[in-house]
């Protein structure tokens, strides 16, 4: 699958975050295309464009043998090192690159692309650098995974809702959406997870003639009455948007006093009459 501008921005980061961290001048990436192929998208620190599109297959090269085996490699001296295969050695070479290493980002025991250090010199890099390639590479899978899960969420609540109970998946789709929306880096596919947020709530709500007056909540609001009323405690709901369980409590009075509320279910039903759930 090509990666979209959000993987590409999420790659990219991590990159910088690669070189950064260990001090390695070249950094590069790539994404699964297909079922056993990286095609390279992402330089940081290159001088040439040779590596770039260049397409790694599943054992070949360094890149190719992190893929096969699902764990990170490195070689000390790329051009000649006995323990890879060399079909991109005039890539590697065109750039100067002599010790490399390449981590794999492996979501769900499938690995989704590779990230590459590289020094023009030939010497270890050591366990620190390696380290930080890893921990690299868990960020971008962290966000590869959030992705999934929204992507998964959005086709959901996109079918047509039938049958019984259909409301229910319908909120907890909602909730869900809810709390992984501030935990994405792209804005682009933030504000279409809002929209959806929206376009559920007001498909709930009911006539205007039956309305309660408008209430403005924060978003944070918002988020934490959507988790209340999937019938999760304040520590659950902490953990799911990433905040402490005394925010959420805060994020709860501020709401029920908003909404005229004495209980959390009173709070839900509130929000829901004034459109702000579904």
């Amino acid at each position: 699958m090509p990666a979209d501008g959000g993987e590409t921005s999420e790659v990219r980061a991590a990159l910088l975050r690669l070189r950064r961290g260990t001090g390695l001048p070249v950094a590069f990436a790539g994404l699964l295309e297909g079922q056993r192929q990286v095609r390279i998208g992402e330089l940081s620190g290159t001088e040439t464009y040779a590596l770039h599109g260049l397409a790694v297959s599943s054992g070949n090269g360094l890149g190719g043998k992190a893929l096969a085996l699902s764990r990170p490699c490195a070689v000390t001296d790329y051009s000649v090192s006995r323990h890879i295969s060399h079909e991109y050695d005039a890539a590697v070479e065109a750039e100067g690159l002599r010790s490399v290493l390449a981590v794999p980002v492996v979501v769900r025991r499938r690995v989704r692309g590779v990230l590459y250090g590289a020094l023009r010199t030939a010497r270890p890099l050591g366990d620190r650098a390696l380290s930080v390639a890893v921990a690299a590479a868990r960020d971008v899978e962290q966000a590869l995974v959030v992705r999934d899960e929204v992507r998964a969420l959005l086709a959901a609540v996109r079918e047509p809702v039938a049958g019984p109970g259909a409301w229910e998946q319908v909120r907890e789709a909602h909730g869900a959406l809810r709390a992984l929306a501030p935990r994405i880096a792209d804005p682009a596919l933030r504000a279409e997870i809002l929209s959806v947020c929206g376009t559920l709530a007001s498909a709930a709500t009911l006539p205007e003639r039956d309305r309660e007056r408008p209430v403005a909540l924060a978003p944070r609001e918002v988020d934490v009455l959507a988790c209340v009323a999937a019938g999760v405690t304040n520590a659950v709901a902490a953990e799911r948007l990433g905040l402490r369980p005394e925010t959420v409590k805060g994020y709860l009075r501020s709401a029920m006093r908003k909404l005229g509320a004495h209980t959390r279910l009173e709070a839900v039903v509130a929000a829901r009459r004034a459109g702000l759930l579904p």
